[in-house]
């Protein structure tokens, strides 16, 4: 008797424990930077940072981002890129130490997506996780900085220059204070109540301004958590995205009055928001 017992233990107790075990659908978060199986240690050293790329110690003093760096950004110290069709200028800084948000939320990013590492070298164009097969074809990476393709840093805004602004003829009756936005005008409270405010800008003098992580979140290709902390008038859940997006954003949608695009581009882009325009219209997930 015990030992029919057990043997049902074992049978029915083993299913659960891989149950309980297995990954998320929809594949791995992280999507196309998994890197070929690299994973985290694609970006991050987590013991040696830029010091195991046998950069100066003065390189990592500062920052957790800059200690646990594991991509030599030295190449690209002081480099001046033109963003915005060339009318936004960006000087790139001159340390992984400098202490302003395009360290973190551009250098970084630049030491793999500037036209040579990402598209021609470890990522070779080509992957190997899955991906929606809303991508097309499945082989090809579909964002690579710096490329007759798609250079798409030269055509939006990026860098400390580039400010999101409150008021105006384009931006939010929001307030703006030492770099933080606060959604609390009557249409843009009605905004976020519509659809919430994701972006995340990076503060300059006291001003926000727009760095890569502004809209992209590089840990989180296809999926984005609504929690009661995002402030959105969306109910909580697991939300599609796509291109590492901090928020809602299904192009793939079957839903013809869907407009959780446009949403998202509107958090900056106010004179094109349903709100600012008298549209009562929400958000059509």
């Amino acid at each position: 008797m015990r030992r029919t017992l057990l043997s049902l233990f074992i049978v029915v107790g083993i299913p659960c424990l891989v149950a309980a075990q297995s990954p998320m659908g929809g594949g791995d978060a992280l999507g196309a930077h998994l890197v070929g199986g690299r994973g985290c240690n694609a970006c991050h050293a987590g013991h040696t940072g830029p010091n195991g790329n046998g950069m100066s110690s003065a390189d990592s003093s500062t920052g957790s981002v800059a200690a646990l760096w594991g991509q030599d950004v030295s190449g690209l110290y002081g480099k001046t890129i033109a963003t915005g069709g060339g009318k936004y200028i960006e000087v790139l800084p001159t340390s992984m130490s400098a202490g302003t948000p395009d360290v973190e939320g551009m250098l970084t990013c630049l030491s793999c997506h500037d036209g040579n590492y990402a598209s021609a070298s470890m990522m070779k164009n080509k992957i190997y996780e899955t991906l929606p097969a809303t991508y097309g074809k499945q082989s090809n990476i579909p964002t690579l900085f710096g490329t007759k393709e798609s250079n798409y840093i030269s055509q939006h805004p990026v860098g400390l220059n580039a400010r999101v602004n409150c008021g105006g003829a384009t931006g939010w009756d929001c307030t703006e204070s030492n770099g933080v936005i606060n959604m609390s005008g009557p249409m843009s409270s009605k905004f976020v109540r519509n659809y919430g405010f994701f972006v995340a800008p990076g503060v300059y003098n006291n001003t926000s301004v727009v760095v890569c992580t502004t809209c992209h979140e590089p840990h989180s290709m296809t999926s984005v958590n609504i929690t009661s902390n995002s402030h959105s008038g969306l109910p909580k859940g697991t939300y599609p995205t796509t291109f590492f997006l901090r928020a809602p954003y299904n192009p793939n949608n079957t839903n013809p009055k869907s407009n959780s695009t446009s949403q998202f581009c509107r958090q900056c882009h106010a004179d094109k928001s349903n709100e600012m325009n008298g549209s009562s219209a929400g958000t059509v997930i």
